[in-house]
């Protein structure tokens, strides 16, 4: 079904792994490994918001300027961040130049920090959602869930911007929520011992 590609130790893996040479070890390193650090959590989903109309390859290979130029996504940091940083950013040629998505980063801190002093912490609030197994569709077959909507919706209840429901569903597949390597992936299984093992934030 072209589901899956054979990678270069001879194991089946998710075809899209075999798409672009930076995707390999994204594939087997990051994607779907459960993430309750707040940086990373906040980190992916403003990524996942440069990466509106964009390709992932493209913001991967920028990712570490990225994280330079947003100091490594300290929401702390970002929401004190004055029009003189959004003009420092458009000059940034290691990122994604968009006045709306820098803009958005920003005020997304600031929505951050709100969420973290009332849920104690972002990854509390985030992993509030994660679907029952019963209610995903089989692996990458669906661009969004009900479970992606409901976050993309009371995000943008409080504020956030560039994270509609698509955007929402590639963000929970890629920390974790939800195991969406095909059932033949070798790296499925590392995923889904990964998630019965990892231990869900609990609301201070």
């Amino acid at each position: 079904m072209g589901r899956t590609v054979i990678g270069p130790d001879g194991a089946p893996r998710c075809a899209w792994s075999n798409a672009a040479p930076e995707f390999l070890a994204y594939h087997d390193d990051e994607w779907g490994f459960p993430v309750s650090d707040d940086y990373r959590l906040f980190e992916k989903l403003s990524l996942e918001g440069f990466q509106s109309g964009l390709s992932w390859r493209t913001i991967l290979a920028k990712r570490e300027n990225f994280r330079a130029a947003f100091h490594d996504f300290d929401f702390d940091r970002i929401a004190r961040f004055t029009e003189r940083d959004v003009e420092r950013l458009l000059k940034d040629e290691g990122i994604v130049r968009h006045r709306g998505k820098i803009e958005a980063v920003i005020n997304n801190a600031q929505r951050a920090q709100e969420l973290a002093r009332q849920e104690g912490s972002l990854a509390a609030f985030i992993w509030r959602y994660e679907p029952d197994d019963k209610q995903l569709a089989s692996p990458q077959t669906a661009s969004t869930s009900a479970a992606s909507i409901a976050l993309s919706r009371e995000l943008k209840k409080r504020g956030w911007k560039f994270v509609g429901p698509t955007t929402v569903y590639a963000f929970m597949q890629a920390m974790g929520l939800i195991n969406d390597h095909v059932e033949q992936c070798i790296a499925r299984a590392k995923v889904e011992r990964a998630r019965k093992s990892f231990i869900t934030p609990a609301r201070c």
